[in-house]
């Protein structure tokens, strides 16, 4: 395999790899199975990517690593947001449709719980 490709395939996927976990604590409202040290760690190693594409003007790195450093701070940012604040993220993001799902969702898990 041509190493671009690899390079292009590794950028797409490091920078989308925030999406589903966003999306996931916007739809559930829950921040609370996160490793906030995790993504601490993940939000240093994509700065300092970014800093070292500043420094070597190397746009690929840089918009990649922003992108996914940008991500990575919207969830430890959730992470540390009142239940009421995700709340409002949910109902202005989502469609209607999705909302409808989440909360058919939320109230069988909590008769579930019953």
């Amino acid at each position: 395999m041509e190493p671009n490709i690899i390079g292009i395939l590794a950028a797409i996927f490091t920078t989308v790899a925030n999406i589903p976990q966003t999306y996931t604590i916007i739809r559930e409202k829950s921040t609370e199975h996160i490793s906030v040290t995790t993504y601490f760690i993940l939000l240093t190693g994509t700065l300092l990517w970014t800093t070292y594409g500043i420094l070597k003007n190397d746009w690929p790195l840089i918009l990649t690593n922003g992108f996914t450093s940008m991500t990575s701070l919207i969830i430890i940012i959730l992470n540390f947001s009142s239940k009421k604040t995700i709340s409002k993220i949910h109902q202005a993001v989502l469609p209607d449709k999705i909302i409808k799902e989440a909360e058919t969702e939320e109230k069988n898990v909590k008769n579930k719980e019953i």
